[in-house]
C-alpha cells in the first residue's frame, strides 16, 4: 500500500508560500508558512499533521487490539502534541505526546494498560517517528 501527499512552495524563506495536498483530497492545496508553522498564522503545518497521522494510527490500533481482545463496545478520543525543538542549525521533532481518553467496558486497569501500550509501540507511525513517545490516559469506568 503506497499514500502520497504534495507540497509546493513560492518565494523563498520566511516570505515564501505552501500547500500541501493529500492523494485522497482531504488536504487541497492547504496552505502552510513560517507562520503557520513557527507562529500563529491561518493554515497548517507539518507538525500538526504528524500530530494527526499519530493521533489518528495509534487509536485506530488500540482499537483493533481491544477488538483482538474481545472487548466489542467502547470509545477512544486521543490528543497528539508533536514538539519541534531546536537542533543546531535547524529543528528537530523530539516528541509525540499522546493524550487518551478512554472508556471500555468490562476491562480493567492492567489488561487496559497492557493493551494500549502494545498499541502505542506497534501503531506504524510510532514505528516512523525517532523520537520519545509519551502516553498519558484515562480509562473511564
Amino acid at each position: 500500500m503506497i499514500r502520497s501527499a504534495s507540497a509546493r512552495y513560492e518565494g523563498l524563506g520566511k516570505d515564501g508560500k505552501g500547500h500541501v495536498s493529500t492523494q485522497s483530497g482531504v488536504l487541497d492545496n492547504q496552505q502552510y508558512s513560517f507562520n503557520t508553522r513557527f507562529e500563529d498564522g491561518k493554515g497548517t503545518n507539518p507538525e500538526e499533521l504528524i500530530a494527526a497521522a499519530h493521533a489518528s494510527c495509534f487509536t485506530m490500533a488500540l482499537s483493533f487490539a481491544l477488538a483482538g481482545a474481545g472487548y466489542s463496545d467502547g470509545t477512544l478520543e486521543t490528543t497528539a502534541k508533536v514538539t519541534l525543538d531546536k537542533d543546531g542549525d535547524g529543528f528537530k521533532v523530539t516528541k509525540s505526546a499522546l493524550t487518551l481518553i478512554a472508556s471500555v467496558p468490562g476491562i480493567d486497569q492492567a489488561k487496559f494498560e497492557e493493551i494500549a501500550a502494545g498499541a502505542k509501540a506497534g501503531c506504524p507511525i510510532s514505528k516512523l517517528l525517532n523520537a520519545e513517545i509519551k502516553l498519558d490516559h484515562t480509562l473511564n469506568a
